[in-house]
């Protein structure tokens, strides 16, 4: 299934290897307060420095507008990583450059040195050849495993694949692995379900998986769309009112398995303390809004799901962030847990979601990749995985 070339399938003693790594993650006052991304590249980084390498980190953080950004700097992600690995770290305030270059050749095997936010230089998401050259002077060896960031084409996850022999890490293949094989091949039934916002950044996926997926579920923002597309009146509910034409044809597509929300709980204004109740679909009253799905659309979801092979989750049912707004994303969560099947979580919040549930343990494959997560389910091919070296 997975026909790229591993760290495990090369030699990597005394040689300099750079590492694309997925570590954009929330730092609050200098200290990161979510590592599952760094805890995610742990696998690949103990075993690069068990066989002898010298270890780059390289990685993106958040996105800096002009520039170097203190507030985006990768140094609290070097301080977090050396916790965890119970070792020092060594930061170096530039990615690419004489600094860099500097700190590179200075690097022994079973050392690890974070390079800073390859996101400070505009070469980086421009892909720019100068930019993957000076990264690719820095080691002997390319290894990719930022799932998250597989499908740009920048210079970090794509250009330098093409100057330095690329393979990739434990945690690329691990996620490839499981999305791959939830749209190529899933145990059956497989059951998608789909949330969030807005219907226009998952039309492709929506697609794929009406071909592919013997049910998909439909809750969060997005459902607000197909129940205009039908006539309904939805009030003052979030509306993709471009998407509307697009929506009435995946009704027509999904007529037999596209299943959207009976009930949902609308408030009147947007925020937690709000007036808000439970209706059905249909009964929305000027001024109001849906904010999340109902009891008994929980309750159908749950029954789809139980007794599935394949269940694929991403994004919320409903505003989850507002604890009166929470409990459909947290009863959808509990039935995928308790369903028995193979189940992919991705997505920041589903995923953030699901943490939150307690219910990590009993997912099979937490995704660290939103966009990268959602462009396989669509079955595009990820650029920072086709640069790699094939088997």
């Amino acid at each position: 299934m997975f026909s790229k070339k591993l760290v495990s399938d090369i030699d990597v003693k005394n040689k300099k290897v750079l590492v694309r790594v997925d570590f954009n993650v929330p730092i609050k006052d200098g200290k990161v307060v979510d590592d599952t991304r760094i805890q995610a590249a742990l696998p690949t980084i103990r075993y690069l420095l068990d066989h002898g390498a010298a270890v780059l980190l390289c990685s993106h953080l958040g996105r800096p507008k002009d520039g170097p950004d203190p507030k985006y700097t990768m140094r609290p992600t070097a301080e977090h990583l050396a916790k965890l690995l119970g070792k020092p770290v060594a930061f170096s305030e530039e990615c690419v450059g004489a600094v860099a270059e500097a700190h590179a050749k200075a690097l022994k095997p079973g050392e690890v040195l974070v390079l800073e936010n390859t996101r400070f230089y505009p070469g980086e998401t421009k892909n720019n050849p100068d930019m993957s050259k000076q990264l690719a002077a820095l080691a002997d060896v390319y290894v990719n495993d930022a799932f998250g960031s597989a499908h740009r084409a920048h210079a970090s996850t794509e250009g330098v694949a093409h100057l330095l022999p690329g393979v990739a890490g434990f945690l690329m293949e691990k996620e490839i692995k499981y999305l791959g094989q939830a749209v190529a091949d899933p145990k059956r039934p497989f059951v998608a379900i789909l949330g969030g916002a807005k219907i226009s950044d998952k039309i492709g996926v929506i697609r794929n998986l009406l071909k592919k997926a013997d049910l998909v579920l439909i809750g969060g923002g997005m459902a607000n769309t197909f129940f205009k597309a039908q006539g309904y009146q939805v009030a003052d509910s979030l509306v993709d009112d471009e998407a509307l034409e697009t929506a009435r044809e995946l009704l027509k597509e999904g007529s037999t398995h596209l299943r959207l929300p009976v009930d949902v709980v609308i408030a009147d204004k947007f925020e937690d303390t709000a007036a808000y109740k439970v209706v059905e679909m249909g009964n929305i009253p000027d001024g109001w809004r849906i904010l999340d799905i109902g009891p008994e659309t929980v309750q159908a979801f749950a029954k789809a799901l139980h007794g599935a092979g394949t269940v694929v989750w991403n994004g919320p049912m409903g505003v989850f962030e507002m604890p009166n707004f929470a409990q459909g994303t947290f009863g959808v969560a509990k039935a995928v847990a308790e369903s028995g099947a193979v189940s992919i979580v991705g997505g920041g919040d589903s995923v953030s979601a699901i943490n939150q549930s307690g219910l990590s343990d009993k997912i099979t494959h937490i995704s660290t990749g939103g966009g990268a997560s959602l462009e396989m389910l669509e079955g595009l091919v990820l650029p920072g995985v086709a640069a790699l070296q094939d088997k």
